[in-house]
């Protein structure tokens, strides 16, 4: 049996600092925003308190198309995918029922069972699509 997590003060530093963030943020980044803020808690950490709010569902995480891992706090229980700014990170949960009925099609039709699938769209928000008024 898996043992519970526990509620550690870095854990919940992370939590709020993610919570703070609009889009996705790599671990770095949210490491800097922390010490910048007086946080003596090290990279390490904050990967592990990532990893573990994504294990438990309190946060998504994604590979960017750079292949950097993302996180952000998770704000739709269950699976859902995103649509992500890559200028500004501004992200939007979708639910994308089309996406569901056809990955269940072709597993069914290849013969697997009990898939899971990932799928994020990265693109320009409307912000960022318009050009900057000079």
């Amino acid at each position: 049996m898996e043992q519970p997590r526990r509620n550690t003060w870095q854990r919940e530093a992370v939590r709020a600092a993610l919570a703070e963030k609009r889009g996705f943020v790599s671990a770095q980044d949210l490491h800097q925003v922390l010490r910048e803020g007086g946080s003596t808690i090290g990279l390490a950490t904050v990967y592990r308190a990532l990893a573990g709010l994504a294990e438990m569902g309190e946060a998504d995480s994604l590979q960017s198309p750079e292949g950097e891992n993302l996180f952000r706090s998770c704000a739709t229980q269950g699976h859902h995918h995103h649509l992500i700014c890559r200028s500004c990170g501004d992200t939007r949960e979708l639910s994308a029922n089309l996406v569901e009925e056809w990955t269940q099609r072709v597993a069914a039709e290849h013969g697997f069972s009990e898939i899971e699938h990932v799928v994020d769209i990265f693109g320009l928000c409307m912000n960022c699509r318009e050009p900057a008024s000079s």
